[in-house]
């Protein structure tokens, strides 16, 4: 019976330490994500310094998206081809190209692109 109760207690604190090591290891290995976008989304960029019109966006997305988002590719069926296509997607592009920078997926866009972009969109998309 005595041995009964020893392997008990062993198994018990066992389990209690493999616990608390699983605990500790999920709140210190835990989901750390900060993007400066996410956090300061008008941070590092001024706008009154930025010449964000519509044709430099067109020209940006012209360059750098219409291989993949025209008319005759339609990656994730998004077009960037007219002005009216650009704005209605203009929460997407923000999000995937100047918060995420995953777009375009070969490589980032500049520091002067997402400028544009940014500014752009932050002025409310205007057609100029």
């Amino acid at each position: 019976m005595n041995n009964q109760r020893i392997r008990f207690l062993a198994n018990r604190k066992r389990w209690y330490i493999m616990s608390i090591i699983t605990v500790m290891a999920t709140f210190t290995t835990g989901c750390y994500y900060d993007k400066e976008e996410l956090l300061y989304p008008n941070s590092a960029v001024d706008c009154s310094t930025v010449s964000a019109t519509y044709a430099k966006v067109q020209s940006i997305l012209t360059n750098k998206c219409n291989n993949c988002h025209s008319a005759r590719n339609a990656a994730g069926g998004v077009v960037l081809e007219t002005y009216d296509q650009v704005k209605a997607h203009a929460g997407r592009i923000n999000q995937r190209a100047i918060v995420e920078k995953t777009m375009p997926p070969t490589a980032a866009l500049a520091t002067e692109e997402i400028a544009i972009l940014k500014c752009w969109i932050s002025s409310g998309t205007p057609n100029n």
